[in-house]
This record gives structure tokens, sequence and C-alpha cells, in this order.
């Protein structure tokens, strides 16, 4: 049996990892990655990388190495095209920076096919947000995004000799966790690059603009874990916007509708989420408006039992109406029940139905707080937590990852050597 899951996200290692321990290593079924990038890094980390706070040459996972230690195999490529007759994937052709051949396209084989693609940002088709704005989806983009916020700062400490009151303008539009963790991880950053040396640079000279088109920010959590995010970024400085709809954005900044120009030096869109454009029918399969394939409750599109999909390109009903949420919660349960159905199946077992269960969501401000809820069979209930317990519990969340993917040992040693990097290496990757 040959098994392919698409995607080395959360959700899609994670299960890799699980199915290589289980079967690779047993010879009971060949397990095959698929990702257009060398390294694994946690999404939720993003805006840690963006910011520099977080090295992710230290922290990225290769692909390949961890492959060779959890038996199973690791393909580079782009899937393509997805044929369900043939039961074969299309891999797109492989080329370098420069534009030159590595890889011709390919074809794969599967028995089982698991799309774990995750998302993309969604601009909603906005006059100009994929010309000037940066999203923060991959590794690549959180890079381009620190590069430009370094040399942001070099010359805001520049002209600062002569212009006391200059400022680095940075706009941040949607109010979602990754939009309010980037906001307050700049604060952050502003006070780390005046310690390395931009003496100039003062929290002053910061100004970030969050913008909401919403009614308030981090509108899929509890009014009161919003209102206390809030309180903390304007008690920093970020000056919060809710019902601010960005119709353009242009080389001087973003226009709203109300036909205010906010001025920015940096732009970043982070107001939404699709699967991939590819994604819209592969295959002949359903999806939805933001690409996501419609599944049953096994996970599995209607018609199709040999094809399981997880993570956000998933569109998932819940009981009442509603989809499960695109977070990283959602993946790693998705994949854990794909891993559980694909081993029942092999042993002729019948397949069970995928529950969500929420067990909360935090939201950290960087060192200066950290806010949540937990939820469902953590507390029996709902509770309410911030300060030094939520960033704890905040930090946990990571360690519970790397729990998955390395084991025990593994993850203490990770957790030891970040430890001592952060007494020998600066606070941010000023390079």
């Amino acid at each position: 049996m040959h098994i392919v899951i698409v995607g080395g996200g959360a959700g899609g290692l994670g299960l890799a990892t699980r199915l290589g321990r289980k079967l690779g290593k047993r010879k009971r079924a060949q397990i095959t990655l698929v990702d257009r990038n060398q390294t694994h890094i946690w999404k939720p980390l993003l805006h840690e990388v963006a910011t520099g706070s977080l090295d992710a040459g230290v922290d990225e996972v290769s692909y390949r190495a961890h492959a060779h230690n959890h038996h199973f195999r690791f393909v580079l490529g782009t899937m393509s095209q997805l044929d369900r007759t043939a039961k074969t994937i299309t891999l797109s052709p492989l080329q370098s920076p420069e534009g030159k051949d590595v890889l011709p396209e390919r074809t794969l084989n599967y028995d089982h096919l698991v799309l774990a693609i995750g998302s993309v940002s969604n601009d909603f088709g906005v006059e100009g947000i994929a010309e000037h704005c940066i999203f923060l989806d991959t590794h690549q983009q959180a890079e381009r995004f620190r590069q430009r916020l370094v040399h942001g700062f070099l010359r805001l400490d520049q002209q600062l000799e002569t212009f006391p009151e200059a400022q680095l303008n940075i706009a941040i539009v949607g109010g979602g966790a990754t939009g309010v963790e980037l906001a307050a991880e700049l604060y952050n950053a502003a006070e780390l690059f005046k310690v390395y040396g931009l003496d100039r640079v003062s929290l002053k000279h910061l100004k970030v603009t969050l913008l909401e088109a919403g009614q308030r920010i981090l509108p899929a959590l509890p009014d009161r874990i919003a209102l206390s995010a809030q309180q903390e970024l304007r008690a920093l400085g970020v000056d919060v916007r809710t019902q601010a709809k960005v119709v353009k954005a242009d080389d001087l900044g973003l226009h709203t509708a109300d036909g205010e120009l906010i001025a920015s030096d940096l732009m970043v869109w982070a107001a939404g989420i699709k699967a991939p454009d590819f994604m819209h029918q592969i295959g002949g399969l359903e999806t939805n408006r933001a690409n996501q394939v419609v599944v049953n409750t096994h996970l599995n599109p209607a018609d199709d039992a040999h094809i399981h999909v997880i993570g956000d390109c998933a569109a998932c009903p819940l009981p009442d109406r509603k989809w499960v949420p695109p977070r990283a919660q959602s993946a790693h349960q998705m994949a854990s029940l794909v891993y559980r159905n694909i081993v029942a199946t092999l042993a002729g077992k019948p397949l069970k139905a995928f529950e969500y269960k929420d067990h909360g969501s935090l939201i950290s401000l960087s060192h200066y707080s950290t806010v949540g809820s937990l939820m469902g069979n953590l507390t029996k209930g709902s509770m309410m937590i911030e300060g030094r317990l939520a960033r704890v519990m905040y930090i946990s969340l990571y360690r519970l990852h790397q729990l998955a993917l390395h084991g025990w040992l593994r993850m203490i040693l990770i957790a030891v050597v970040k430890r001592v990097n952060h007494i020998l290496k600066p606070r941010l990757k000023l390079h």
C-alpha cells in the first residue's frame, strides 16, 4: 500500500511521522510526504520569524532528515493535478531560483491520498493588495518582511539624527490571531533594536495601525478575550481600528472605504485565508468559494474513500451548521482521525467519524502578555486565562507539536538547546 500525503504542515508532517513509525517501519505500507519546501516550521510562529524574535534556521525541521529518522519518504515538489481514476497525482517541474530545470514533471501513484495543503492569504480581489502588501503564509514571506523591517529601522535611526519626530509606519490588515500577535511582536522588536545599537529608536518612533473590517478584533474568540487583547495593544501604542474596510493599496499606503489614507512604510495583509487556487474542483472534487474540499464525517470527499482531506484546505461541517475552524488544533485532530482510519482500514475494522473538540485559544502579545481561554476537556467548561499561566500554556502548545514529531527525549533536548541559544545568541535576528 502506498500512502501519499501532500503538505508538510502541522497536520501533514505529524501524520507522516505517525504512519512512518506505525506502518513504514514494519514495511506494512510505503509513506510518501510531498511538500514544495525543504523544511517545516510551525505556522503559528511565522509572526515571530517576521520580526526576528525567532530564528527559523534553529527551529525549522528538515523534511528529508525527518523522513529518514521516521521511516517515510520525502519528495520535493508542488502538486498540480489529480487523476482519481488512475489514482495518481502530478507534480509540477521544479526550477532553481535562476530559472534552470532541476526536476521534470513527475507522477506519483497512490492507494490512499491525504491532502494537507493548508491555506494562503485571501486578498478578496482588493486592488493593489497583492502588489503592495506582504503576506505571512510561508517562511520565505516572513523572511522578506523581516529584511524590510530591519532596513526600516536602520533608515529610521539615521533619520532621527536630523528629524526627531520621524516614525516607522506599519499597517496590518486583519484583526485575527496573526495580525494581533504581529502587532505586539513589533514593539518587542523595537525595544531590542535599541538594545543592539540603534540608540535613537524608541517605542514612540514606531506607529503600528491594526485595521479590522468587523465589529471587533479576534472575531472567532469570546468578547472578553478580544477586549483584553485590544486593551493590551492600545497600552503598547497600537492604533486599533475596527469597522475599517480597506478598499485599495498603493505606494502611499492603504485606502479605507471612508476615504482615509493610512500612510505606511510596510503593509501586511492578514485578513482572510483560502486554499490555494489550484485546489478549486481539482480532480472533480466538490470545493467551496475558498477552494476548500467539502468532506464528510470521515474527512473524505463524498464519493471517494481513498482521499482524505485535513487542515485548512478541508471544509468540514459541524452539527451546528458551522464549519471546523482553520486552526492548528483542528489540523492535529483531523490528522489523528485519518491516522486511526487508515490503520483501521488495513486491519479490516470500521472507520470512526470526526468529532471536533475546541480546547480553547491563546493569543500571545509577545513578552508583554498572553490571553486566551481553555475549553472542553481541559477545564470542563470555559475559563479565561492571562499572564504567566497563559504564556506557559501557549508555549506548551508548541512543545506538544514538537513532542508529536520528535518524541520525549528529542523534544526535551530541543528545549534545552533553545534555552542555551537564548543565552549565547542575540535575542533578535539582526542579519
